[in-house]
């Protein structure tokens, strides 16, 4: 975010995906144009009035928070999982903005990363149907986890990242999510390589720790729309339920880095986008099968 500097205040130019902060951070906001510029030392130094520039630019908001879209999508059929977080990704967000997308599955089933050997993957779970992410990474089972995507557009601060950047900063979200609820977890600070290939046998340098177990991993994949992380949460620590943990999602995510949550559902012609994708791609043994 840059900013223009006037005498001792500072004034945020924005991006096309900030808005207005909420009510609660409003107090601390300088009233009126006006008493900011006779305030300033560039009023002080020339003896004027308000310059037109200057209240222009005061007319925009100083505190400011980044839009965020949070859809929960609820238990899907795992093709149509897979479309939908692909969907998200070839659109970059939504409208422009970031999203975080929970959800869940209408039958257990197994996600492979898409360059995974099937016929070796199918000798680590009996879980069925599987179906091959268009991320990186391992074996997932998905009969009891918590999953969710977070997708951000081409040019956002997180898609400028080095992929183990990215990585560390969304199981720092975590983190401080589970922090928020009263349950401590930490982060990896070294590779665990047991059990190769399958994401929740070992650990991965930054996956998310509780009581010495990874609870949670993730997988990426950077493109020029954008980037797309899906990850999972397993097993939720005793005790915390999953409302609660996707409400201190938010809330950290708007204390740490002032995000505006708002509340999205894709309309229809989006959802048809999305399963035609699952129909002629996810649900295709030849995707499947093709490592």
């Amino acid at each position: 975010m840059r900013r223009l500097t006037f005498g001792d205040y500072k004034i945020s130019l924005l991006p096309d995906n900030w808005v207005e902060a909420p009510s609660r951070r409003i107090s601390a906001v300088i009233g009126s144009a006006g008493w900011l510029a006779r305030k300033s030392h560039f009023a002080a130094s020339t003896g004027a009035g308000p310059p037109h520039c200057f209240s222009a630019l005061a007319c925009l908001v100083l505190l400011v928070t980044e839009r965020w879209y949070y859809w929960r999508s609820g238990p899907l059929d795992p093709a149509f999982n897979m479309a939908a977080d692909e969907i998200l990704l070839e659109d970059g967000g939504n409208d422009g903005s970031p999203v975080f997308r929970s959800y869940a599955w209408s039958l257990p089933a197994a996600s492979c990363g898409y360059s995974q050997r099937l016929e070796e993957v199918e000798t680590w779970t009996a879980l069925r149907p599987l179906v091959r992410r268009c991320t990186g990474g391992g074996l997932v089972p998905h009969d009891a986890d918590w999953t969710y995507a977070v997708v951000v557009p081409a040019g956002h601060a997180w898609w400028r990242l080095r992929a183990s950047e990215s990585y560390c900063r969304l199981h720092e979200w975590l983190r401080r999510a589970f922090g928020h609820l009263q349950v401590q977890t930490e982060l990896a600070p070294v590779p665990d390589p047991t059990g190769p290939g399958r994401c929740f046998i070992g650990a991965e340098e930054s996956d998310l720790l509780h009581g010495g177990r990874k609870i949670a991993g993730a997988a990426q994949r950077r493109n020029r729309n954008g980037l797309l992380i899906q990850g999972s949460v397993q097993p939720p620590p005793k005790g915390c339920d999953r409302d609660h943990w996707e409400k201190a999602m938010q809330q950290t995510a708007s204390d740490g880095w002032d995000v505006a949550w708002h509340l999205w559902e894709p309309d229809h012609e989006w959802r048809m986008r999305a399963e035609r994708l699952a129909a002629d791609k996810y649900r295709d043994p030849g995707y499947l099968h093709r490592r």
